[in-house]
């Protein structure tokens, strides 16, 4: 995996929504993964060089707080190789 992965984490899929929309919508980056992991907890993950990870989650997580609860937030520069199998 050559490309930033960046990671909202929310308390509701509304807000789970309006972060991956703030997201794409904010910095030239790929949604690579919509994940509802568990009671309530929804995930948008998405993909792209470093700075523009970075701004599409300030932007996601800003989004979705006004909607619902972040409870997590997260960007990893350079994931190994072996996260690819997490995403397919």
């Amino acid at each position: 995996m050559n490309q930033a992965l960046g990671i909202v984490e929310t308390k509701s899929l509304p807000a789970a929504v309006e972060a991956a929309d703030a997201m794409v919508k904010s910095a030239d980056v790929t949604l690579a993964e919509f994940r509802v992991v568990g009671s309530g907890l929804v995930a948008a993950i998405v993909t792209g060089n470093v700075a523009a990870v970075q701004a599409a989650v300030d932007s996601g997580r800003a989004a979705a707080a006004l909607v619902g609860e972040v409870v997590s937030y997260n960007v990893i520069p350079r994931p190994h190789d072996e996260m690819d199998k997490l995403l397919t």
